[in-house]
């Protein structure tokens, strides 16, 4: 009672202290304080310090009942378009001003405002369902008044709560971790969902309750949180917990428990809730699918502004006329005069201002209305049947190409230039041991090589017995070998099976992903050791063996041995492997102490959380974290001696996994095989390529790692610090304890680049100095060996510290990793000075293959004129060696190399280049030159380094760079960091003004997808990082030549012939010729009815189809002849003055359209009713024709736009004799479809209109056709014929930038027209006429 007593004090002044911080603004909360709940269970809601932070409920809905319908029309009014007609419906309501019956005026803009709100409300809907489904999902959460977890739904959950985990059970929200009822106070989580990633990771319980002797009590909880506020980095974590007793311990991303992230081979866990709902990682970084808009959007909104301009004129041309014509009858006012609101007669002018209001309403059919809504809907369609390709499926990873931005689909298109990432885009990102070097000697592994190839060679054997769909590659041996292994882990019976993070598709593929480890194909794991190196392993653990046993010394090793078992240390411990067995898949080995802990966990079937409550224990122990290894330091003042290292080399307990089963028993390694859980493909490699060696990682503990050696047995090593790998430092190293020595030694592996110039530099007095410079030159030629052969090079290296040297170091890192401001610096700084003056060990060689039809893919995209850079962090020589592989570089191409040591020298090799290339090349600057202006490409491949790449993109180099770089046709960055890589996209683009798509896989490439105007993410090993930031996801590099090749010519096509078809069709106002006749006066001649729905019903139809299904020409031939891409490239289908020859053509159709039928009736004597609908009919029907009408479709579509008008027509002037007096129109059409001379004007006003368009069509097509109409009549041809024809593109066609495909510009032919004998020749084999292809050309090259 006493202590509820004092908890009830503590909890009213903190009640008091929260009042005084309520005064404070916003600004003054630099960081988050996170208390327990259970503190504030009895007072007010506005006591809780926590209230002020979201709760868990998840509302990614826009609308409510409510506000749907404000909501909604305000977004919409965004667009001034339906602002505009808006407007022209309301002015019909104005009595002066007014054209049509302001009911029936409103009819359109009401019905794309409910087509756009109806699609907006289905979404919403949808979202609301999944926002529904997730929230009720139910977790365990603790309650102070019962003191025990009950089920609480997910919106329950708020800041502050305690909530327990259990195996396979998904996080509701970002938890900092507390318990765990792991005997080592680990976590095991899998993100699939969150980043794409399927192997395990660990998270470890905070520091200060690591040592916790009995079962978490959160109502014993006093501590207070500090961290940083949320943010969308999953990969930092910043904060402290402060303890009642005054003390404070670092919190980091090890101890965050992310949202969305699965609970592995754990039992239970326990943590308190810090982000809870849109506060959530997750939720920060879902930001749902990209909006931009497209280059062919960007032209059309500036032909919209010249129809707006062309409306205004010929609004004020009619309200000029009405004045004069108002102003010629005087004072005599006639008897067809509008009269004011007044009932007085209005002045000419005022009567000529309102008729400019009129007309505005008249002419409104000029800016279309519906071509906004067509545009969405055929994006919809597009990115359907995009969807629906089955050769952009990937069997392997079981994924298909995503669209996530709706907006660009017609940008795929018009790209100009690609960048591409190495690792993982253009490669499988399937690291292989290939070969090593240690202590100057090189090991081949050519046994291993030819392993490689009898893999490859049964892997392709395989693919032609087995073919799937869209010729991917099904890889069977490897995804059986792991779905085979693969079980699902069964959850305890407490736990619900149905608990998830949301959507279905994200944990259909986690699932998928899950079922086996990452980066453990039979070819990355079943490695052929070197018989030589295998040799000197054994020797050398036996002779260490033997000195152990005797007592002696390890320094009267061999150098070399000693080098090569401190190797192989390295390569296992060296990294951040998770061990599992396949025996409880995705199971952590669990690793003891002691064996008798072992027996009684493993006999007792309660969870470790459930241990005897009557047991004593204090709430916060001490543990082992640096300031107890500091205190450790201080005390071992004096080396150990030989009983030291007797006792250091004892046997230690091993866990159950390779040497000993479950019972104790001895096991054999081919029962029980370990599975390792790597972050990278290069640590997988590495670690099994030391397993293949026998020096296996056996168990990994957050202080100790266990390794297996031969004839040593297994060795732990304390673990004392971890400085993991960043793209900055391009190196990782760990801080052990050796068994053997009692060394604290460091062990170090990164690039070659870095830890080369962080060796320790040899003396050059004695034979040791002698030996060390033998050894750095050895293996410096051994990794431009290995460069050249396309291996990614890694460099591995030692140093041993002294226990003072550690120490002083160690307090310097605390005190970085404490730091508040410059945490980074600081501790960048810190890791800087522990790895200097390394010893080299050696190097390693690894193969990272290319992926399947990668050099084809980018073949087929140069020769479609896209430039493509290739941006990676890889060595120089490695990367020229895949770029060579992959077709990127030529051999008969000339290389220029750019690596500068500074500025002033990356200036001189720019203007020395230009220099000696003037006289063969020009090298124009970016200034000069557009992006409609062809510029040329030479034979000339640039390879540029990190360091040359910083000075070259510099404000002072950067034009003179992109002179060099455009005007070469391959050009390959190196060493490139993340930073780097956005902002080359950047250069080309402002600079250029040229359409640019980056694609990537990795979260290093996330900034270049951004920053491009395409970005694309390869669904690969590392993860969704990319994926997630792109518009476009795909799941091989091979995809990308039918997404541009033939979609994004497909969409462009498309969508460009749809919009001027749009400013054509209603360009093309009869009207305007009327008010001649009429004084100008506002009067239409065509039923307000048909003027209203001609965009709507009449004319609708044929566009829609056009733009979702029409193919000008064949899947088959766009990729056989990728030129046809530079179609888009230029712009052809949608140039600037495209727009203005459709106005003049549409100006002429008006003309004949009106004044053909109109004096044709004018004989007849016909009513100016029926006049006027002979005008109107044919109308409609000569816009349908003016189609491209290149399926069967289009055919169907008008013919049921014609069925539609008459439909329509016949009911409607049937249907209300007196309506609309005095001009009815009832009977109407009847009347006109019984006179002959009605049939004569609907065949001869459609060819006097069409007459000049298609003239100009065939006069084009046959004697200038473009590419895009000889792909056209390929298509019609046999397929036997067509193929000859294609062959004959495999001579050499000159430049890749040739607007012309090979086959046309590589022939030579007699005559003055060789295109227009080409079309010729294919339109007569067409008929049939021509009967061998090989003597109808001349094959010679000009």
């Amino acid at each position: 009672m006493a202590r509820e007593k004092t908890t009830e004090t503590e909890v009213v002044k903190g009640s008091k202290e929260a009042k005084r911080q309520r005064k404070k603004t916003k600004k003054e909360y630099k960081t988050r304080t996170v208390h327990s709940n259970l503190l504030y269970y009895r007072t007010k809601a506005e006591d809780n310090p926590n209230r002020h932070y979201a709760d868990n409920k998840i509302k990614t809905t826009k609308y409510t009942l409510l506000s749907f319908l404000p909501k909604n029309l305000f977004e919409q009014f965004h667009r001034f378009a339906n602002v505009y007609f808006v407007f022209i419906a309301l002015l019909n309501f104005v009595p002066v001003c007014n054209a049509f019956q302001p009911e029936l005026a409103l009819a359109p803009v009401v019905f794309i405002l409910s087509v756009t709100a109806i699609k907006d409300l289905w979404e919403d809907y949808r979202r609301h369902r999944s926002d529904k489904e997730i929230n009720h999902m139910d977790c365990l959460v603790y309650s102070r008044p019962e003191r025990q977890y009950l089920e609480r739904f997910w919106k329950e959950v708020r800041v502050g709560d305690f909530i327990r985990l259990r195996c396979n059970e998904i996080l509701p929200a970002d938890v900092l971790l507390l318990s765990s009822s792991d005997p080592d106070r680990l976590v095991h989580i899998e993100t699939a969902t969150l980043d794409g990633e399927t192997n395990l990771k660990q998270r470890q319980v905070v520091r200060s309750f690591l040592d916790l002797d009995c079962e978490f009590d959160p109502s014993k909880y006093r501590s207070v949180i500090e961290c940083e506020k949320p943010n969308n980095d999953l990969a930092r974590f910043r904060g402290y917990i402060t303890h009642s007793s005054g003390r404070r311990d670092g919190l980091y991303k090890d101890n965050l428990l992310l949202r969305g992230c699965t609970i592995r081979n754990t039992e239970e866990c326990v943590g308190i809730v810090i982000y809870a709902g849109h506060e959530t990682k997750a939720m920060l970084n879902n930001n749902g699918p990209r909006y931009k808009r497209s280059k062919l959007e960007r032209q059309m909104n500036v032909d919209v502004g010249w129809c707006v301009i062309i409306l205004l004129v010929m609004c004020l041309f009619s309200a000029i006329g009405h004045g004069l014509w108002m102003y010629q009858y005087g004072e005599k006012r006639p008897v067809f005069d509008v009269l004011s609101p007044e009932g007085t007669h209005m002045s000419p002018v005022l009567s000529a201002i309102y008729l400019f209001l009129t007309m505005i309403i008249v002419f409104q059919v000029l800016i279309p209305i519906s071509l906004f809504v067509s545009i969405e809907i055929v994006k919809i369609c597009q990115v359907y049947f995009i969807h629906q390709d089955l050769e952009l499926y990937d069997e392997e990873t079981d994924s298909h190409l995503q669209c996530r931005a709706l907006n660009i689909t017609e940008d795929l298109g018009q790209m100009q230039y690609i960048f591409s990432d190495k690792t993982g885009t253009l490669t499988e990102n399937k690291m292989v041991f290939r070969r090593c070097t240690v202590a100057g000697v090189e090991y081949s592994h050519d046994a291993n090589a030819r392993r490689l190839a009898m893999y490859q060679d049964v892997v392709d054997s395989e693919e032609e017995d087995c073919p799937s769909h869209g010729g991917t590659l099904p890889r069977r041996d490897s995804v059986t070998s792991h779905q085979s292994a693969a079980k699902v882990v069964l959850r305890s019976q407490s736990t619900k099976s149905h608990r998830r993070t949301g959507s279905r598709a994200e944990a259909k593929r986690a699932s998928i992903l899950s079922k086996h480890t990452a980066f453990s194909s039979p070819m990355e794991k079943d490695i052929t050791p070197d018989p030589q190196l295998l040799d000197k392993v054994n020797d050398g653990g036996s002779q260490m063996d033997f000195k152990r046993f005797h007592s002696q010394s390890l320094s009267q090793m061999p150098s070399e041995l000693t080098d090569i078992i401190d190797f192989f240390i390295a390569l296992t411990i060296c990294n951040t492997v998770v061990v599992s067995s396949p025996n409880q898949p995705r199971h952590k080995v669990t690793h003891v102490r002691e064996p008798e802990t072992f027996v009684l966990s493993n006999n007792s079937s309660s969870s470790s959380l459930n241990r005897s409550s009557n047991r004593g224990c204090s709430h916060l122990l001490t543990s082992p974290s640096a300031e107890s290894t500091l205190t450790k330091l201080d005390e071992e003042r004096h080396p150990r001696g030989p009983g030291g290292l007797e006792q250091a080399s004892s046997p230690v307990p091993a866990p159950p996994t390779l040497g000993t089963c479950y019972d104790g028993k001895p096991g054999s390694q081919e029962e029980v095989e370990l599975r390792y859980e790597a972050e990278s493909p290069d640590e997988a490699a590495l670690v099994y390529a030391a397993r293949a060696y026998k020096c296996s990682l056996v168990g990994r503990l957050p202080d100790q790692v266990t390794v297996e050696f031969p004839h040593l047995g297994r060795l732990s090593f304390e673990l004392l610090h971890t400085l993991g790998f960043d793209s900055n430092r391009k190196r990782m190293s760990v801080v052990v304890r050796h068994p053997l020595t009692d060394q604290i030694t460091v062990y170090t592996k990164g690039a070659d680049s870095v830890i080369m110039d962080l060796i320790t530099p040899p003396p050059t007095d004695d034979s040791k100095g002698k030996r060390h410079r033998r050894i750095l030159y050895k293996t410096q030629n051994y990794l431009n060996r290995y460069a050249a052969d396309g291996l990614r090079t890694l460099c591995i290296a030692k140093k041993v510290m002294s226990k003072e040297e550690y120490a002083v170091w160690l307090r310097r890192h605390l005190e970085a990793e404490t730091a508040i401001q410059g945490r980074e610096d600081l501790l960048f700084e810190s890791a800087l000075r522990l790895e200097t003056n390394l010893h080299l060990l050696g190097a390693t060689g690894i193969e990272d293959r290319l992926q399947d039809g990668v050099p084809e893919t980018i073949a087929s995209l140069r020769k479609a004129g896209l430039q493509i850079w290739v941006l990676t962090g890889d060595k120089q020589e490695t990367a020229i060696n895949i770029a060579y592989a992959c077709k990127l570089l030529d051999p008969e191409e000339e290389i220029i190399t750019l690596n500068a040591d500074s500025q002033s020298a990356a200036i001189l090799w720019v203007l020395a280049f230009q220099n000696d290339y003037a006289s063969v090349y020009s090298f124009s600057p970016p200034a000069s030159s557009s992006s409609s202006q062809p510029f040329l490409v030479h034979r000339l491949g640039l390879v540029i380094d990190g360091r040359t790449l910083a000075y070259a993109l510099d404000s002072s180099l950067e034009e003179k760079f992109l002179a060099v770089a455009r005007s070469c046709r391959s050009v390959l960055c190196c060493r490139s960091t993340p930073l780097q890589k956005s902002m080359v996209v950047k250069l080309v683009r402002n600079k250029l003004k040229v359409m640019t798509l980056a694609i990537g896989d990795g979260a290093n490439d996330v900034s270049m997808i951004q920053v491009a105007d395409v970005g694309v993410g390869i669904s690969g090993q590392e993860g969704m990082q990319a994926v997630m930031a792109s518009d476009f996801a795909m799941p091989r590099f091979r995809n990308l030549q039918k997404l541009l090749l033939v979609h994004g010519h497909w969409c462009y096509s498309r969508l460009a012939n749809m919009i001027l078809y749009f400013f054509y069709k209603n360009a093309v106002t009869l009207i305007f010729w009327y008010q001649f006749h009429c004084g100008f006066s506002g009067s239409a001649m065509i039923d307000q009815w048909y003027l209203i729905f001609f965009n709507l019903m009449f004319s609708a139809f044929p566009q829609l189809i056009t733009g979702t299904l029409d193919k000008d020409v064949s899947s088959e031939t766009l990729q056989e002849l990728p030129q046809l891409y530079m179609n888009g490239q230029n712009s052809e289908e949608y140039k600037p003055y495209m727009f203005w020859v459709n106005m003049i053509d549409a100006f002429y159709q008006s003309l004949v359209c009106f004044f053909i039928p109109y004096f044709v009736s004018v004989e007849l004597a016909l009513k100016l009713f029926k006049n006027a609908m002979c005008i109107s009919f044919p109308h409609p029907t000569i816009n349908e024709l003016s189609l491209s009408l290149s399926t069967w479709l289009n055919w169907l579509s008008i013919s049921f736009s014609v069925c539609l008008f008459f439909t329509v027509a016949l009911c409607y002037n049937a249907s209300c004799p007196s309506c609309f007096s005095p001009s009815s129109p009832y009977w109407t059409m009847q009347t006109l479809l019984g006179e002959p001379l009605f049939y004569l004007l609907c065949v001869l006003t459609p060819v006097a209109a069409l007459m000049p368009r298609y003239f100009y069509r065939a006069c084009q097509g046959s004697l200038f056709p473009s590419p895009v109409q000889v792909g056209r009549q390929l298509d019609q041809l046999p397929s036997d014929i067509r193929r000859n024809i294609l062959s004959l593109s495999r001579v050499q066609a000159g430049s890749p930038l040739d607007l012309r495909p090979p086959f046309l510009s590589s022939l030579s032919f007699a005559g003055p027209f060789p295109k227009a004998c080409c079309v010729f020749c294919v339109a007569s084999l067409s008929r049939g006429l021509y009967s061998g292809l090989p003597c109808a050309f001349n094959t010679s090259s000009n």
